[in-house]
């Protein structure tokens, strides 16, 4: 049996820009955390002539091409595994939908355990570009190159994404005791709400394609506020990177008209006067994890639970994707 993992993301800066559409003009910058909430697939031997994919749903076939599910198909495809005899089960710590990348750990970690069943070994950053190849390239989603490229690495870490595809990988050496005061401040709280992100995102790049003057402005200022929130992270400078998130909040929020609603404006308020500093929405927006810095943390839980919300705590994973069984 052969069990892999990716850790899921928090997006801490920027993002938005990693999308092809702007960075193949503009160059993009993100900076993104891994955290302990994981992906897992395993891969084991069947003991009989088919393959047997368990995920949200079951799948019983013959053959690779018969596959219903898009990116097991194109990551059996890439890799050459071509089975039968082969049962493929994929657990989440968190639901997909929820914003914190889930689709990008996915992939990594299903082409990890893949190509250890061929007795390969791949480095993080070609498997996250073979993660982004699959779901960009092949499927045509209309994703960007952060959730794949942190899940592949793990950390705190920044990522350029540059005009001609290459992507620079800077991890973050953030002081000591204000790494360890980042991980105590962060709150992360479900909204009860999951979405896909497609529509939102398809929005975004569809007028970043048609150099939408509002669009590139948001994005542009996006890209400075990833910068300018690496910068106050190496100098340790919470107070000022819980700042530049609620600018960036505000921003995001201009982006689509799918990012926010009422109800979420409500909740951001209730967290904003109940001692959260900054904050915004993880992922694409429209429901998913409210992520929220603060220095009061048993007043802040309070109002949010009173609310019906449930915290996720979270640590920061250092690891990314990994192999964690193989026998």
């Amino acid at each position: 049996m052969i069990i892999a993992r990716s850790p899921l993301r928090i997006s801490l800066g920027g993002g938005g820009t990693d999308l092809r559409s702007y960075y193949r003009k503009h160059a993009g910058f993100v900076v993104s955390a891994a955290i302990n909430q994981y992906v897992y697939i395993t891969i084991s031997e069947a003991f009989w002539p088919l393959i047997r994919l368990k995920y949200s749903k079951l799948e019983e076939v013959e053959t690779v091409e018969q596959i219903h599910h898009p990116i097991i198909r194109e990551a059996m495809k890439l890799t050459g595994v071509t089975g039968p005899y082969l049962d493929i089960v994929s657990l989440s710590d968190i639901p997909a939908g929820t914003g914190l990348g889930s689709s990008g750990s996915f992939t990594t970690a299903l082409l990890a355990a893949l190509h250890t069943l061929q007795r390969r070994f791949v480095g993080p950053r070609e498997l996250a570009e073979e993660a982004c190849h699959i779901e960009i390239d092949v499927l045509r989603e209309p994703v960007g190159k952060q959730d794949q490229y942190i899940a592949a690495f793990g950390g705190i870490t920044s990522f350029e994404f540059l005009p001609d595809d290459r992507v620079a990988v800077e991890p973050l050496k953030i002081p000591s005791e204000a790494l360890a005061n980042l991980e105590d401040g962060l709150l992360l709280f479900f909204t009860g709400a999951s979405r896909s992100a497609s529509e939102i995102l398809r929005h975004q790049d569809s007028k970043s394609k048609e150099d939408s003057s509002e669009m590139l402005a948001n994005l542009h200022f996006t890209k400075q506020l990833g910068v300018e929130s690496r910068d106050a992270l190496l100098a340790g400078d919470l107070r000022k990177f819980a700042e530049l998130m609620d600018v960036h909040w505000e921003h995001k929020k201009r982006r689509s008209p799918g990012m926010s609603n009422g109800s979420i404006d409500e909740l951001y308020e209730l967290a904003r006067v109940n001692g959260a500093l900054g904050g915004k929405l993880v992922g694409a927006g429209g429901g998913g994890f409210m992520l929220l810095y603060t220095e009061e943390k048993t007043r802040l839980r309070h109002a949010m639970r009173g609310k019906g919300l449930r915290e996720v705590r979270l640590q920061f994973d250092f690891g990314g994707t990994t192999i964690v069984a193989h026998s």
